[in-house]
């Protein structure tokens, strides 16, 4: 039996490459994986791309329409239907998620800075798991009560008779609406933006607030200048992350926004904000029953790839946002 003692001197620098060999071969595994998902996506939609062009992300036509007719055709199998223009879809995207990763952004820093800095202890004690607790709550569970609460209350107490008789001949206005939309997705994204956003926030240095009360100056203005100022790159990334959630985001936006591929019209005045909407992921779930046919298949897929793709660039773009940030956290 070896000695203890000797076991002991023995080099372990084995383990470590052992472990370092591992851990690498995981990332390589995982980088590997998310590379071959991409490709499979793009060239599953690549169909639905070349046969449409560029004229793919512009207007024209009903979309619910073209994506009947695709489907159509491939139950028939007689010449495949490839025409498709997402542009309401893709405006529909645009303007919910923007709009919720705003309103969030906004809210989200004030109650970060709250939590962090002013709350008292007793209420950090509460608010801290709560903010955890509603950042995994289950996007359905946010649609449910959009349907049964706020969609009725639009529909029944906002919207006006006259505002509905006024585009009854294009479209019904019943509260499954864009505003519906943005208010249950800033809902939903604003506590995984918040519990980033305080993280960030306890990780700036206390004596750099410090100092700066030593100077005279107030504490609201110390934190708002110096800790937030430091903490940009986590505001940075707990929006991207939360913008991201957003963009993918397909049970609840089907629940609430509408199902039908409109474009709002914002020169449609007030009535601009109750119309409805449908974007990009909820109409890969509201048509996945249609993957048997495979014009409609690579269309969907097409969708996708837009959504994968757009998702990395607003990474991309966090991460070039983030680096001249970086000296603030350095300093």
């Amino acid at each position: 039996m070896d000695d203890p003692l000797l076991f002991e001197q023995r080099p372990h620098w084995w383990s470590d490459r052992r472990a370092g060999l591992t851990l690498g071969t995981i990332v390589v595994a995982a980088l590997a994986g998310v590379v071959a998902m991409v490709v499979f996506v793009v060239v599953q939609g690549w169909p639905s791309f070349a046969h449409n062009g560029l004229s793919w992300f512009g207007g024209g036509g009903s979309v619910d329409q073209q994506i009947k007719a695709m489907f159509l055709s491939g139950e028939t199998g007689g010449h495949y239907v490839y025409t498709f223009h997402a542009w309401p879809l893709i405006w529909s995207t645009v303007l919910i998620v923007g709009a919720a990763a705003t309103l969030s952004l906004a809210c989200s820093l004030f109650v970060a800075v709250f939590v962090v800095e002013f709350a008292p202890d007793w209420m950090k004690e509460i608010l801290h798991p709560v903010v955890r607790l509603l950042a995994s709550v289950p996007s359905v569970i946010y649609g449910l009560l959009g349907v049964l609460v706020l969609v009725p209350f639009i529909g029944n107490h906002v919207i006006s008779q006259h505002a509905k008789a006024s585009v009854s001949h294009i479209i019904s206005l019943s509260g499954y609406s864009l505003v519906a939309g943005v208010l249950i997705l800033t809902v939903m994204i604003a506590p995984l933006m918040i519990s980033i956003f305080a993280d960030g926030l306890r990780s700036v240095p206390r004596h750099w607030l410090e100092a700066s009360q030593a100077l005279g100056i107030n504490r609201w203005r110390t934190f708002w200048k110096v800790g937030v100022r430091a903490a940009r790159p986590a505001i940075v990334a707990g929006t991207v992350l939360a913008t991201a959630r957003g963009l993918g985001e397909a049970v609840m936006l089907a629940m609430v926004s509408g199902s039908v591929g409109f474009a709002p019209n914002p020169f449609d005045g007030t009535i601009f904000f109750f119309e409805p909407s449908r974007p990009l992921a909820p109409t890969i779930i509201q048509n996945i029953e249609g993957l048997s046919s495979p014009p409609l298949k690579h269309t969907l897929f097409a969708v996708a790839s837009v959504l994968l793709v757009s998702a990395m660039a607003l990474s991309l773009a966090g991460w070039a946002a983030k680096q001249p940030l970086k000296r603030y956290a350095a300093a």
